[in-house]
């Protein structure tokens, strides 16, 4: 396992590399030599190279190849008429700790290659032309790109093809730029995770969206914070589909945008679209098409527990045949829960039911933020003690369900957690409930903390009073029902001691 260093201000290609007083110079040079299995190339912060760097060899899982940095100050710079990185069939590559700008192509590219890491990149105006995107790999298997930075590119920011095996984790796309450009693009591929990501379209020079997810098969979009663009996520076509508890918002660029679309571009199963705050637009969750004679099969649509407020249009808009159902959800007054054609609604394939409607969705939000940070933690405050009983699940279909759990509780068939309580909603935050004596929330992760108002105590209490909150727990898709009952008791001699 050799490490190579490469400094453009003071390496030369003379020299053997194998040292940072030997460093070499150009990125050519190491492309002639050999790589082997662990080896990795090191280039000198502060360094800057005007040329292509093609990766031709392979690692192994165990011992992949690394590009990486070494020394002090700003990250190594490449910059190239064509792509910053290339390579064809290399398998087990790390990229990190680089910075790559101005690329006449793309920033990276990989072509039938297998297990590459990016990870801690930074793009910068990548791709002159309109086909350019930022990092591209297509016919690939085991990709991961994480913590990275892309901004002001050419077309897509992140533009996947044909790819089984994803992962893009907590990156920042910022403004990607072009008449086909969307922040992320994901076409024919599966076994997609992407989450925690930021990414931001509000003044991208694009008529299109923030992530286009074309033909999916095991997708989950979660946790991500996607602003801007002409929709925020358009899933068109695919099979078992999770988008849950992302924020988007600012989709309201065209009277047809929506934070989230399905269905115009062949079959769609098994959607699961549940815990997302979905604000500052013009529509919801959108399952549609053209009117172009084509039918598509759209089914198992499930959209629930979601948040949405500031909306031209309706929340859900089902214009298509599909079925699925549309519950739980909180909608802010004055916001269209939703629109479904004549013939859909006649057919009796969507359902909807359970849906709440607030005077003020931020308002409640912040109220119940706020409610959370004063609470007193019933574990913790030996005057107040909360009990339950066990809950009992049935289920029949050996998957995992998002039940209406107090709290977490696991068994053969997955995790349960936290919807519902009672009959009310659980928000992006959680849920606030008023008792008879204090206020009891519920967090998003099943836990659960009592604050009590003394002032409502009775005068003629003999030692402790309780009072008691009853939920159940009831999902008909998922086959599985429970009730249960929490009690809090108020000892008054642990209060007054």
């Amino acid at each position: 396992m050799t490490i190579y260093y490469v400094n453009s201000a003071t390496g030369s290609d003379r020299n053997s590399g194998t040292g940072e007083n030997s460093a070499f110079a150009t990125l050519s040079k190491v492309e002639s030599l050999t790589l082997k299995p662990g080896d990795s190339v090191l280039l000198a912060k502060g360094s800057v190279f005007n040329e292509q760097f093609d990766i031709k060899y392979s690692g192994t899982e165990s011992a992949p190849i690394k590009i990486g940095s070494y020394g002090t100050g700003a990250a190594p710079v490449i910059h190239s008429g064509d792509d910053g990185i290339h390579s064809l069939y290399a398998s087990n590559i790390v990229i990190e700790n680089l910075k790559i700008s101005n690329s006449g192509g793309a920033a990276i590219y990989g072509g039938n290659v297998s297990n590459w890491t990016v990870r801690h990149v930074e793009v910068d105006k990548a791709g002159s032309s309109a086909e350019a995107g930022s990092v591209t790999f297509r016919n690939s298997k085991n990709i991961t790109v994480a913590d990275s930075k892309i901004a002001g590119v050419n077309s897509d920011g992140i533009w996947i093809e044909k790819v089984d095996g994803i992962k893009l984790l907590n990156n920042t796309v910022t403004n990607s730029h072009g008449a086909r450009a969307d922040a992320v693009q994901v076409n024919d591929s599966s076994n997609i995770l992407i989450q925690g990501n930021h990414l931001d379209q509000t003044q991208a020079d694009s008529s299109k969206g923030v992530i286009a997810l074309v033909r999916a098969t095991n997708a989950v979009v979660e946790d991500n914070t996607l602003t801007g663009g002409g929709f925020g996520i358009s899933a068109p076509a695919g099979k078992n589909v999770a988008i849950r508890d992302n924020d988007i918002s600012g989709f309201h660029g065209y009277d047809w945008s929506f934070a989230v679309g399905l269905g115009d571009q062949g079959n769609s199963r098994d959607y699961d679209i549940a815990g997302n705050h979905i604000h500052d637009g013009a529509w919801g969750v959108v399952v549609t098409a053209p009117v172009d004679g084509t039918s598509y099969v759209r089914s198992g649509i499930k959209v629930h527990d979601n948040v949405f407020d500031d909306l031209t249009q309706s929340a859900l808009k089902v214009d298509r045949p599909a079925s699925g159902s549309f519950y739980n959800n909180t909608i802010e007054s004055g916001v269209k829960a939703y629109s479904i054609s004549p013939a859909v609604a006649d057919a009796h394939t969507f359902s909807v039911s359970n849906n709440h409607t607030v005077a003020n969705v931020e308002t409640a939000l912040a109220s119940t933020a706020t409610t959370a940070a004063a609470t007193t933690d019933a574990v913790a405050d030996q005057a107040v003690v909360a009990v339950h009983d066990n809950l009992k699940i049935i289920t029949d279909t050996g998957e995992a369900h998002r039940g209406n759990l107090l709290e977490n509780d696991s068994s053969d068939s997955g995790t349960l957690l936290l919807r519902r309580f009672g009959n009310e909603s659980v928000g992006k935050h959680g849920l606030t409930l008023t008792g008879e004596y204090g206020v009891i929330h519920v967090d998003r992760d099943g836990s659960y903390a009592y604050t009590l108002d003394e002032t409502k105590l009775p005068a003629d209490h003999d030692g402790h009073v309780s009072e008691t909150f009853h939920y159940g727990v009831n999902d008909g898709t998922s086959q599985h029902s429970d009730g249960d009952t929490m009690t809090v008791f108020i000892h008054m001699d642990g209060l007054l001691s």
